[in-house]
């Protein structure tokens, strides 16, 4: 199949998860910080993802941000680095102008050039998302960068997933979404996008019905679907 748009997924797809704690820790004299920093960034984003599903279950209404900062004082506190605001303040900061994956600006680009659009589709919100997407430069590769915001709920509920038609106007039928989060895949994948999973992580698949159309390890073989 010839796909007409790629929509991907945001934190986790194409920025790095794991830049803040890796960049804080890098110019920090805390050696706490210093040996455990991969343990802040697992648990941080452990609750963020886990804050946004009970949002849904429980109907609340917060945005990405607010469950972002939530989530960082959950993993700085069960770290033990909860005394150092300062460490919060630059962890927040950080996380919002983000870090790309390395081969991210190379895969756009190629991607780019040939005859298919290039959207955002993510639980941030529009403000995180301008501040990450200028702050790397990827911004003039996409048509449409569109925040859960526009339906108040976030992913995997398909309200979200129906963003693409009813917001970037894209046919289901003519998507190929693109994700590293396998509840992502699962969810998109059921709502009846074509997929593709980035398992960087070397996962097993989420045993459940919905699964991938494509798995890779990173994101410059999504050409190969082209090629």
């Amino acid at each position: 199949m010839q796909y007409k748009s790629i929509v991907f997924d945001a934190y986790g797809t194409l920025f790095d998860i794991n830049a803040a704690a890796r960049k804080s820790a890098l110019v920090s004299s805390n050696s706490l910080l210093k040996s455990s920093w991969e343990g802040l960034a697992e648990i941080w984003r452990k609750k963020q993802i886990e804050y946004t599903w009970l949002q849904n279950i429980l109907n609340c209404k917060t945005d990405f941000s607010d469950i972002t900062s939530k989530a960082l004082d959950f993993a700085l506190e069960e770290m033990a680095l909860a005394e150092d605001p300062k460490l919060r303040e630059n962890l927040l900061d950080l996380y919002w102008t983000s870090e790309v994956y390395p081969e991210t600006g190379q895969i756009l680009n190629e991607l780019n050039v040939l005859n298919v659009k290039l959207a955002i589709l993510s639980n941030g919100t529009p403000g995180m998302l301008q501040s990450a997407c200028v702050s790397t430069g990827i911004n003039k590769y996409f048509d449409f960068i569109v925040s859960v915001d526009e339906v108040g709920i976030f992913k995997p509920d398909k309200r979200v997933y129906e963003l693409v038609n009813s917001k970037m106007g894209y046919q289901t039928s003519e998507v190929l979404f693109v994700s590293s989060n396998g509840w992502d895949i699962v969810g998109a994948t059921k709502y009846g996008f074509s997929t593709a999973w980035i398992n960087r992580g070397k996962k097993p698949v989420e045993r459940l019905p919905w699964r991938p159309n494509h798995e890779f390890s990173k994101l410059t073989q999504l050409i190969d679907i082209f090629d």
